[in-house]
């Protein structure tokens, strides 16, 4: 099945030829939806059958009907969840990774890709304030990674306990916030752990003082305190330098989950926001998010890689060789053992566009943000209902009810207007921008505003 035909000659060009088209496309198409007795209508049958359909009928499968009928994240109109807008380079250098059939897992295997991930991973920690001998790991997504912290939490924990004779409570715990990611009570679970939701303030900032009186009340259970930097509903960063100076005197671990808004780290006008998570013992943020990667692209940093290593890392007969060889198998730092070096398309991209113009982008989208702010409140029929967190943007139409929400944005995406959909703030209905892609413009802002009067 792997040899190279003529066939296999005119699909390589068929397939560069359509990635090109779609690098090249501006703006990108935003998509649609459809049911399945759509696709399998216009499709025209199954295309897994025993012969099989040949490549050139697959490929047109994909790019005529299978395609068209998803969003592109990428279009400068989608506004909704917490979009992604990879550079031209890192799109195009996800073809190169799959064609090097890389298994990125240990050194032996992959020296020259692990090296290059963890180029971009010292980038990261450098931003983070972390010392030099930090370091981690590219994993699928945030849920991932924050499933990957939360384990090396609690051995970190069961381990500070074994080494004084302490007994190991019965369930574990662990101190979120209640604006937490919804990922991080699922690991909890997943873990058979307890999330416990600190109640925060009007201004929804998990504090030091809050964690402080938590702890007093579920010290012995705690593996470990979550906090946000940059909640995905408002923006909101937690109070990271407080709760971590608490951590630290506590001897608990800190994880921060920075899987969206630790882009703006690279942002000199946001850097101060994050003040304190130098103090965390680990870290997630997202490339495929703000940092113009493609999906999936999650960057898990430890503070302390071994700590990290002594919990993660596997170990069978077969794998034996690979602990002696090299002094850094990234499936030592995570929950997984097989991966593709996922981290590449974003080391490519770092290395072609520079740190500084990854800063300026970041510096845009958060320009947008303010801009777009200003237009709502400017508007007799909008009212913001949240001040701009990082590049979110939150806001009510005047007078509409749920179901005037749900009609625009129906007809918002039918005629291409933009992708943006209903949220909820204190459980009322309203809409919610998220600017990821600094190509996005004032003009199209002003379409999507009107579409709402």
């Amino acid at each position: 099945m792997h040899e190279y035909t003529d066939e296999t000659e005119a699909l390589a060009n068929d397939i560069l030829a359509y990635a090109k088209y779609r690098v090249q496309l501006d703006p990108t198409p935003m998509g649609r939806s459809a049911s399945a007795k759509e696709l399998f209508d216009a499709l025209g049958g199954p295309t897994i059958t025993d012969d099989g359909i040949g490549s050139a009928r697959a490929l047109r499968a994909f790019t005529e009907v299978l395609a068209p009928a998803c969003l592109s994240v990428d279009n400068t109109r989608y506004l909704s969840f917490v979009p992604a807008a990879p550079t031209e380079a890192a799109i195009l250098f996800d073809l190169v990774v799959g064609a090097e059939s890389i298994y990125g897992g240990s050194w032996l295997e992959g020296a020259g890709a692990a090296y290059a991930e963890n180029e971009a991973l010292r980038w990261l920690c450098d931003l983070a304030g972390f010392d030099p001998r930090s370091g981690g790991v590219f994993v699928q997504g945030g849920t991932i990674g924050n499933l990957s912290a939360l384990v090396g939490a609690r051995g970190w924990a069961q381990a500070r306990l074994d080494e004084v004779g302490r007994r190991r409570p019965d369930r574990w715990a662990f101190l979120v916030s209640d604006t937490a990611h919804s990922s991080v009570p699922s690991a909890a679970e997943v873990m058979d752990a307890e999330a416990i939701a600190v109640t925060t303030g009007s201004d929804r900032r998990l504090t030091g003082e809050l964690i402080a009186a938590a702890l007093d009340q579920h010290g012995d259970r705690v593996a470990g305190v979550v906090a946000t930097a940059g909640s995905t509903n408002l923006g909101v960063i937690d109070d990271l330098r407080s709760v971590g100076e608490v951590c630290r005197q506590r001897s608990v671990f800190f994880h921060v989950d920075a899987a969206y808004g630790g882009a703006a780290l690279a942002a000199p006008s946001a850097r101060h926001l994050f003040d304190g998570i130098e103090l965390a013992d680990s870290i997630i943020i997202d490339p495929h998010k703000w940092l113009f990667a493609p999906f999936d692209c999650c960057a898990l940093l430890w503070r302390d890689p071994e700590q990290a290593r002594a919990v993660h890392a596997q170990h069978a007969e077969y794998l034996e060789f690979l602990d002696i060889y090299g002094d850094w198998n990234p499936s030592d730092f995570a929950i997984q053992l097989t991966r593709r070096p996922r981290g590449l398309p974003f080391w490519f991209s770092l290395a072609c566009y520079g740190t500084r113009e990854y800063g300026e982008a970041v510096e845009r989208t958060l320009e947008l943000t303010a801009e777009a702010a200003a237009k709502i409140e400017a508007a007799d029929h909008l009212r913001l209902v949240w001040q701009p967190g990082l590049s979110i943007v939150v806001f009510e139409r005047i007078g509409w009810t749920e179901q005037q929400y749900q009609a625009c944005t129906e007809k918002m995406i039918a005629d291409g207007t933009g992708f943006v959909v209903p949220s909820r703030h204190d459980g009322k209905p309203v809409f919610r921008f998220c600017f990821i892609n600094p190509r996005t413009t004032n003009a199209e802002i002003d379409a999507i505003l009107a579409a709402m009067e």
